[in-house]
């Protein structure tokens, strides 16, 4: 992939880069881990220290698991005018290119940052010729700016849709589903 060298702009004024996630990152990914959990973590009784060690068990447990899947997949932290504001994970496996996860800090969530990443990895699944697919949970408000870019559900996995973009699809008007 080439999304690691892109950079992105975002509005009349923002750009958005990208970097490999390194140790630098971890206290970002872990926020950008949590946020993503924060009402699950509000139905327990459990106090700061026992939020903050199940998530770093949880957030390993992730790494470890899309280390061990997708071992050629790109592990980047997003930047926006230089600002680490989320992390992007996508691999290229033989029959598609998936995003394995996107995720930015809530405070700059909803500010197009989004659109344009998803935008140009469609662009880069379509010159491989492949559908771009991720897993988005049922409840996810991010599932709606998926289907608004075209991705329609091509499987549930309990509470996730794969949801899927095929370029081809969309070079003839084909719908699919």
């Amino acid at each position: 992939m080439e999304i690691a060298s892109k950079t992105i702009p975002v509005g009349a004024s923002r750009l958005v880069t990208f970097r490999p996630a390194a140790g630098e990152d971890d206290a970002l990914l872990l926020q950008l881990y949590g946020s993503m959990r924060e009402e699950e973590l509000a139905l327990t009784n459990w106090d700061a220290a026992q939020r903050e060690a199940f998530l770093r068990m949880q957030l390993d447990a992730q790494q470890t698991h899309y280390r061990k899947y997708y071992p050629g997949g790109e592990h980047l932290a997003i930047l926006a005018d230089g600002e680490a504001i989320g992390r992007l994970y996508v691999a290229v496996t033989d029959r598609e290119v998936r995003i394995l996860d996107i995720t930015i800090l809530p405070a700059h969530r909803n500010a197009g940052i989004g659109t344009p990443v998803v935008k140009e990895l469609m662009d880069e699944a379509e010159v491989l010729d492949k559908p771009l697919t991720i897993y988005v949970e049922a409840n996810n408000p991010s599932l709606r700016l998926f289907e608004r870019l075209g991705f329609v559900k091509a499987g549930e996995n309990g509470y996730s849709f794969l949801m899927e973009w095929r370029p081809e699809a969309e070079k003839r008007g084909i719908e699919h589903g």
